[in-house]
């Protein structure tokens, strides 16, 4: 696993990752749309923490520089 995710990338998949949580578990969006958001915080914090996507690999996008 090469990383394929720039700095701010990482940064926002983190924050935003942080508010789908925050949406989820503070009982703002409930129900099954709650456990999407929940999910895809989940995803967004850790391809933000680890610096790899694999749908990114799978398009061949990479915005971190060599």
């Amino acid at each position: 696993m090469k990383a394929n995710e720039s700095g701010i990338d990482r940064i926002i998949r983190v924050v935003l990752g942080i508010v789908l949580f925050a949406l989820s578990l503070g009982g703002v969006v409930t129900g099954g749309w709650g456990i999407a958001l929940l999910v895809l915080g989940t995803v967004a914090l850790v391809t933000g923490g680890v610096g790899f996507c694999p749908l990114y690999s799978l398009l061949k996008i990479n915005t971190k520089k060599a």
